[in-house]
């Protein structure tokens, strides 16, 4: 196993698998040919060729976008056709500040291939030991990736919320990180990827943050989607990351992209450059 191995998880689909999903003249999703055509079967919404699934040009304002891809989506989900739906709002849009074209639940993202946008933070212990991560272990009834290891704290980016916001939210939430604590962490840039996975195809962008905490700082989980913490040297981090695939899938890009930043991996490596490029996705 290496580090390769890691984004090569991240890079591993197939384009003739699918066929574009068009929102108002563009191109924001992908969409596999089986539940291409499901969705023949309601041409009031969906315009569906051989070369692509179309979103009614009637349907040309955000709300009845959002409000008539529920109404054919959620039953289809509800009957076990689409992945679980969470009652959670996602943009749809593909570059972050780009005004969104309509949401769609989060469930239901992976299913048309669409962009989803996230938060992960990167929980820092600076000592005389060297660096420290905080690695939370997932709970063993998440819907995706169960009991795999994660960051301290990684959310999606929800409809209506700023980045930092979120992130703010999100660490009260998985970790007990005051306000005034997480509003310390740093921007430190983001990873994107593309891949398939049970849910569906997973077309990401994850901001990535830095946010150094106290010696004795202890994080709590406060909405049960996480089963321990525990504080690991940066080198178990390193080894774990270059020959298992224990982390949640993703995780494993921005631990590889602060590993770059600190050094910890540098041009000597013979996969480097490979590294690099394989932290954001050409479009």
């Amino acid at each position: 196993m290496s580090f390769l191995d890691r984004i090569a998880l991240c890079r591993s689909w197939d384009p003739a698998a699918y066929r574009p999903f068009v929102i108002d003249g563009r191109a924001l999703g992908r969409v596999g040919h089986a539940l291409a055509r499901r969705l023949a079967d309601f041409p009031r919404v969906f315009q569906v060729s051989d070369t692509a699934v179309v979103l009614n040009p009637a349907l040309a304002d955000f709300e009845s976008r959002g409000r008539a891809v529920e109404e054919i989506l959620r039953p289809l989900s509800e009957a076990g056709e689409l992945g679980r739906w969470r009652g959670e709002a996602y943009p749809v849009l593909r570059r972050w500040g780009e005004p969104p074209l309509m949401v769609l639940d989060r469930g239901a993202v992976p299913d048309l291939g669409l962009r989803a946008f996230g938060v992960h933070l990167n929980g820092l212990v600076e000592g005389p030991e060297g660096l420290k991560v905080w690695v939370a272990r997932r709970s063993r009834d998440k819907p995706t990736a169960p009991g795999k290891l994660d960051h301290i704290v990684a959310g999606g980016q929800p409809h209506g919320l700023g980045i930092r916001e979120n992130l703010v939210k999100e660490c009260a939430e998985e970790a007990d990180i005051p306000a005034e604590l997480a509003a310390k962490a740093v921007a430190v840039g983001a990873v994107s990827y593309r891949c398939a996975r049970p849910e569906g195809l997973r077309d990401d962008v994850l901001f990535c943050f830095d946010l150094d905490l106290p010696a004795d700082f202890l994080p709590n989980n406060t909405d049960g989607e996480v089963e321990s913490f525990s504080l690991w040297p940066i080198e178990r981090v390193i080894e774990t990351v270059r020959e298992s695939d224990d982390f949640k899938f993703n995780v494993n890009l921005v631990i590889l992209h602060l590993l770059i930043r600190r050094g910890l991996i540098g041009p000597d490596e013979s996969c480097y450059q490979e590294i690099l490029e394989g932290l954001w996705l050409a479009e």
